[in-house]
């Protein structure tokens, strides 16, 4: 049976007041706890959890709604789960970044090659929205493959699930998929875990189109192994829903092989971060 706790203890347990908890409840319908016969809120742990991720939210200069939004939608329960959503609610130590198309190409592809030099046996997954983007890349994409215990990639495949030999199996997003609007480059081995994650605001710019350079992302990437294990989890669940099998099998590996790092380097992820910045910064002088 889940605790029951009242709004002066899921206060202290959280940092926010009681007042703007029962105000986002008015206004956005968030938190929403159960009521006893006499009319007391009463929460769970889970109303907590997603408190404290709509706070570290807010804290990277997110919109109350938007936070909210992002928070419901983690790649748990959600119909249409976000693997940007799971790793940008929990880890602190991401900082979003705007990222144009082009340094989210030189980004994956470093990350890529570090992994073809370093990576023994590791896990990959990456999505990229659209199967032609994938093609392009799809050589690299194949001997990551052949050294990896597992790989999969997600895309607008017309033709159902696919394992083809020596490559990563393709696994089809439908149009309405959160992921149809990610970019994402997740690395798991046990002594190199990398991953980068953005998320694109749909309709702003056409894929593929006159402007495809033009186009923005909200970005975050981190060498942290955790961020990297909970990224690689929701990506084998998002495969489940299509090859239950092998969802399963990306599953049990993950959750028998080790995490790359005793101890995460958070200050190389947000050294790198600044050097990112300041090149967009100096791109678009």
């Amino acid at each position: 049976m889940s605790t029951e706790l009242a709004i002066k203890d899921v206060a202290e347990r959280t940092g926010i007041a009681a007042g703007t908890i029962r105000m986002w409840e008015q206004r956005y319908g968030f938190p929403a706890p159960e009521r006893t016969s006499s009319g007391y809120r009463r929460y769970t742990e889970d109303d907590v959890d997603a408190l404290r991720k709509v706070l570290a939210l807010r804290h990277r200069g997110l919109s109350v709604p938007a936070a909210i939004s992002r928070a419901q939608d983690t790649g748990g329960a959600s119909d249409h789960p976000s693997i940007y959503a799971a790793v940008a609610a929990q880890d602190v130590a991401a900082r979003p970044l705007i990222l144009k198309k082009a340094t989210l190409i030189a980004l994956s592809k470093a990350i890529e090659h570090e992994a073809l030099a370093l990576a023994a046996a590791p896990i990959v997954f990456a999505a990229f929205q659209q199967e032609r983007f994938y093609r392009r890349v799809e050589r690299r994409y194949r001997r990551l493959a052949l050294h990896a215990d597992a790989a999969a990639v997600f895309a607008d495949f017309p033709d159902g699930v696919r394992h083809p030999e020596g490559a990563p199996a393709e696994i089809p997003i439908s149009s309405d998929d959160a992921l149809g609007n990610e970019w994402a480059v997740i690395i798991d081995a046990p002594g190199y875990a990398a991953c980068l994650l953005a998320w694109e605001q749909p309709g702003v710019t056409e894929p593929g189109g006159p402007d495809d350079h033009d186009r923005r992302f909200e970005a975050i990437w981190t060498i942290d192994p955790e961020a990297t294990r909970r990224a690689a989890q929701v990506a084998a669940r998002l495969v489940g829903r299509v090859d239950a099998p092998f969802g399963e099998r990306l599953q049990e590996l993950l959750a028998d092989r080790p995490l790359a790092l005793e101890e995460p380097a958070p200050a190389l992820t947000a050294l790198t971060n600044r050097m990112v910045a300041y090149l967009e910064a100096a791109d678009g002088a």
